[in-house]
């Protein structure tokens, strides 16, 4: 298709959508995609406004080198058919980035899902007309969407994060942060590149790209516990099983605390003695991607002293990767033990720290005092380089949310209610802003994102189908029932292990340190979705509609 024929067709794409509808999605990724598909096949007027030009949401925009899963595969695809389940092969147990585009423009064109989507449209603004029980909504183009129900599926790490460090305008080389990478394969070779940040982003780009690089100097703030990802190609057996078990691998997905296939742990590493734990911290290091948090022991996010010695295996390990004991120790991280932050999983990460042409600048002994023209200034001078990377994370839970000028009643703007850090009921609405939801948003749940967005996808559906098949044209969450969720998610004792993560929003300058998970898990979602069935919705106040 030609750039004219694209822009005519996406021209009539909106001006189709110009008119009222009954629900507008805001996101292309693996949560908006489901919405979509769900509220069609409920028989509501759907239109999906993307900001990128194509699907796959954080899959879109993280294409950096060896960017992939650390959820199997399977377990991060869609469910809602068998069909699609069988025909699509994943790979690898852990996919890489162009394997996971490839699967959402699949289910896109295999559902007919892209006529309703419009591309390139970013939402500068969200009103909610209180006589007319609509949203307004104005995309960065100035077209206008009428609809009486407006989706944020914008996901928690869409909006990436730069520090503000004097000079980074001057910088006359390449700049890319691993969130926003160009299409257009960045060629490495024989640059003296920057990195900033060794995130989950960040850990997977250094062995990719060590060995093509005259230099690679890595700038560390904060040491994670990074363990291997322990990937491998899912073999012809692994995939007619996986095709077999459908039925009951859906199943699990659907009902499992962590949204994983993994078996629920049994052990308690205090009741074994020291060569069995060692036995099974081996076992557990060689063990694929999160079953290292979700099949450890059940006292090792509880009792400090079985966490201090898997922290010390695995400091063990990294000294035995890593050659230089000062490059070892600085890798080594300090002040949190394991699940204290997001642990990233990776392939060749420490060894790369072996090849001579990687080095590593700890920002807690040399702080960036500036950028330059040419390169990154500390206190030990100035360094040249010709690529900067940034793998500076992102404003995690509301960053999105809070840039789409959403204003609910009475004109009072979501950033403004949220100004001391989110209030929502389930992780789906907010007091106030009548006939808006956000699956995918913060208080969601902690694990497999696509599994309990999925489920919130669902109480979304499911309550605009009773909203319609009973007349009522408004959907408002009580007060009482946002203040009870919210205060259980910040004051639940299993967040306090968390606290210095972006799980929390740490990361970014002046933002409240509030929850931005559900601490409480997926099977407390579960109960209090079900418990809003069986009520009939009391904690919603539902109004009749007048048109």
């Amino acid at each position: 298709m030609t750039e004219s024929s694209r822009a005519a067709e996406t021209a009539a794409e909106r001006a189709d959508g110009a008119g009222d509808i009954d629900v507008l999605v805001v996101g292309a990724g693996v949560t908006g995609i489901y919405q979509l598909y769900r509220a069609r096949a409920a028989g509501f007027s759907v239109k999906l406004l993307e900001a990128g030009d194509g699907v796959g949401g954080t899959w879109y925009w993280n294409r950096y080198p060896e960017a992939r899963f650390d959820s199997e595969s399977y377990t991060y695809g869609y469910l809602f058919s068998k069909e699609l389940w069988e025909e699509w092969e994943w790979s690898e147990q852990f996919a890489g980035q162009p394997e996971i585009e490839r699967y959402f423009n699949h289910v896109a064109d295999r559902f007919d899902l892209r006529r309703h989507m419009v591309f390139n449209s970013t939402v500068t603004s969200a009103v909610y007309d209180e006589a007319a029980g609509r949203w307004a909504v104005t995309s960065n183009d100035g077209f206008l969407y009428r609809a009486r129900f407006l989706i944020a599926a914008t996901g928690v790490l869409s909006i990436p994060f730069i520090p503000g460090i004097p000079g980074r305008e001057s910088f006359r080389g390449e700049q890319h942060h691993t969130g926003r990478w160009p299409k257009t394969p960045i060629d490495f070779t024989g640059k003296r590149v920057a990195q900033i940040g060794t995130g989950s982003s960040g850990v997977q780009i250094v062995p990719a790209i060590a060995d093509q690089v005259a230099s690679l100097t890595v700038y560390q703030q904060v040491a994670d516990w990074c363990t291997p990802l322990n990937n491998a190609p899912i073999t012809p057996v692994e995939q007619a099983d996986l095709k077999a078990d459908f039925e009951a691998i859906r199943e699990t997905l659907n009902t499992s605390p962590s949204g994983f296939l993994h078996e629920l742990p049994t052990r308690k590493g205090a009741d074994e003695t020291k060569e069995q734990r060692r036995e099974f911290y081996e076992k557990l290091w060689n063990s694929p991607g999160f079953r290292k948090l979700s099949q450890t022991y059940l006292d090792m996010t509880t009792d400090p002293e079985i966490n201090a010695e898997w922290c010390e295996f695995m400091a063990g390990k990294i000294r035995g990767i890593v050659k230089d004991p000062v490059t070892a120790e600085k890798l080594i991280p300090k002040g949190h033990g394991y699940g204290g932050r997001r642990p990233p999983f990776v392939t060749g990460y420490f060894e790369a720290f072996n090849n001579s042409n990687v080095s590593l600048v700890d920002l807690n002994e040399r702080p960036i005092t500036r950028i330059t023209e040419t390169g990154i200034e500390t206190a030990d001078g100035l360094r040249e380089f010709d690529i900067v990377i940034w793998a500076t994370g992102y404003d995690f839970g509301t960053g999105a949310l809070n840039r789409m000028g959403v204003q609910g009643r009475g004109g009072l703007a979501l950033k403004e209610h949220w100004s001391e850090g989110p209030l929502t009921y389930l992780g789906v609405v907010t007091a106030a802003f009548p006939n808006f939801f956000f699956p995918g948003g913060p208080h969601g749940a902690a694990g497999n994102n696509p599994r309990y967005s999925g489920d919130q996808v669902d109480f979304i559906t499911d309550l605009l189908v009773y909203a319609r098949d009973h007349g009522y044209g408004v959907i408002e969450v009580d007060g009482a029932a946002e203040d009870e969720w919210t205060g259980a998610m910040n004051s639940s004792t299993q967040s306090s292990f968390l606290k210095s993560s972006y799980f929390y929003g740490s990361n970014i300058p002046g933002k409240p340190v509030r929850q931005l998970l559900n601490p409480a898990g997926r099977w407390k979602l579960h109960e209090l979705i079900a418990e809003a069935v069986k009520t009939e919705y009391s904690m919603f106040k539902l109004v009749k509609s007048s048109a």
